[in-house]
Parts: structure tokens; sequence; C-alpha cells
């Protein structure tokens, strides 16, 4: 049997490709998704990057556990945070599955970061309690 001779297809490198949807994003997405992309990677450094409908998407085993896009995307006029069914936040009968943000704060970035720890499993001990003012 005769080996093909034809090039394998590489495979897409989620990395650049999220990197490159960030960077075409129009002020201030463009910098809030740097940060967000930053926070994910750092507190969840096993889900891999990858373009999930057009967006920054972050998955594990396959599966998209969370994503951003701008508000550009729907003409809305906010940034959007999201987590799907394969994210760990189940809290009772009732939880958020995504988030407006309007701007970045230390605060806020403390809050995904510890959101997207627990989407991961990595904080399963500590309870996160996100309210609204």
């Amino acid at each position: 049997m005769e080996k093909s001779t034809k090039p394998k297809a590489e495979k897409p490198d989620g990395e650049r490709e999220v990197l490159e949807r960030i960077a075409a994003m129009p002020d201030p997405y463009r910098v809030m998704g740097g940060r967000l992309h930053a926070i994910i990677r750092s507190n969840a450094p096993s889900l891999v990057p990858k373009v999930w409908y057009g967006m920054p998407g972050y998955a594990k085993d396959g599966k998209v556990v969370c994503f951003f896009r701008s508000g550009e995307k729907f003409k809305e006029r906010y940034m959007t945070l999201g987590f799907n069914d394969s994210a760990n936040l189940d809290d009772g009968v009732m939880w958020p599955i995504a988030f407006a943000l309007k701007e970045l704060t230390a605060e806020e970035e403390e809050k995904i970061a510890a959101l997207v720890k627990k989407a991961v499993g990595y904080d399963k001990a500590s309870r996160l309690a996100i309210s609204s003012p």
C-alpha cells in the first residue's frame, strides 16, 4: 500500500488565531480582550485557545468552557464574557453564565479570575459570590 504524498493539513494555531481576533477588535474592546485573554490563560493554563463562532474561546477536552465577544459583534453597548455548560459554575438551580463588561478594573479582573478557576475546577473548595450592585 502506497502512502499518500499529500501534505498533511496543519493543525490550526488556536493561540495565534485568538490573538488575531482580539487584535482586530476596535477599542476599547481590543484592550479588554487582551486583558481577558491574559486572565484566562494565567488562571486556567489547561484551557486551549480556539476561535469559536468567530469569537475567542477557551476549550477543555475539545469543549469550549468560556468565550468573549466585543460589543461590535452584535451591536451591543458592552463586551460579553460567557461560559458554556461545560463550565463548573453550577450553584443551586440557577446561576449566571454571561457577564456584560463596560470596563475592566482590578475588582472585575479578580472576579473573572475566580470564575475561570471555578469553571475549570481549580477552585472547587471556595464559593464565589457574584452580586449585582
